[in-house]
């Protein structure tokens, strides 16, 4: 894989520069294997388009979101304060991320404790740059026709009523969206909410991503897509499950646009 250039703002900082845009990766975008690659497919977009962004690199903490759902207010404090004092630092004022869960925690819960930023969700900008034309699809690419169901995370649509940017997108690529039983104002969890990524399922008849990738794959859909990290464990562990890796894929909203760019 070639380099991929990501400024980090103190080296702007440093050359008294200042980014359109701080891209927040967030504990999954960074650690996690699999979205670490939805990461490098954003940030190959931004570069193709010129957008002047920064990450903190190694000054970015966890939001905070999972304490807080968890019910561990004080580490959730402490880990926002912690990242506001940073923000606030370098002035920041605009903010997109790829995970919907950063996304809740910066734009709704960081201005109680005085934190007060421009927060965009990854699909809301990619959305911005299709329009701007920044980012230009041909038609007849590689989803031309194809079937795309698009799963609404919670914090995105619900909590948040982002529901027309990720079909946009989609919509863009010239695909097939079809749509699930279950979706926008309706949609059904991952399971993953809310904390419960990280502890067992209570006791109950089904998991709740199995119930959700049945409804996916009654869509006939070839592909899911999705705009969470959360999202996208729990989407592919059921397709796991169904043993249907072979023919169903998930991928993030950046991946599929980074295919389509051919990145």
């Amino acid at each position: 894989m070639n380099a991929v250039k990501v400024p980090t703002m103190a080296e702007m900082a440093a050359n008294g520069q200042t980014p359109e845009v701080l891209f927040w990766v967030g504990c999954a975008g960074s650690f996690d294997d699999r979205y670490k690659k939805v990461t490098v497919a954003f940030v190959k977009i931004l570069n193709q388009v010129g957008v002047k962004f920064a990450v903190l690199g190694t000054e970015e903490g966890c939001t905070g979101d999972p304490a807080r759902r968890a019910g561990n207010e004080f580490t959730f404090q402490m880990m926002a304060m912690s990242n506001i004092q940073v923000l606030e630092m370098y002035g920041v004022k605009k903010i997109v991320t790829a995970c919907p869960h950063c996304f809740n925690t910066l734009k709704n819960e960081y201005p109680a404790l005085g934190g007060n930023y421009e927060v965009i969700h990854h699909s809301q900008y990619l959305q911005q740059l299709i329009n701007e034309g920044r980012v230009k699809i041909e038609g007849g690419g590689v989803f031309k026709g194809r079937k795309i169901t698009f799963h609404d995370s919670c914090y995105l649509g619900r909590a948040n009523d982002v529901y027309e940017a990720p079909r946009a997108v989609l919509e863009a690529l010239d695909a097939e969206l079809v749509e699930m039983k279950r979706c926008r104002t309706n949609g059904l969890c991952c399971g993953a909410g809310g904390a419960q990524m990280f502890k067992d399922a209570e006791a109950g008849k089904k998991e709740i991503n199995i119930e959700r990738i049945e409804e996916a794959l009654a869509t006939g859909a070839d592909t899911i897509a999705v705009g969470c990290p959360f999202c996208m464990t729990m989407m592919t562990d059921g397709v796991k499950n169904k043993e249907r890796e072979d023919t169903v894929k998930v991928y993030d909203l950046a991946e599929l646009i980074a295919q389509q760019q051919g990145l």
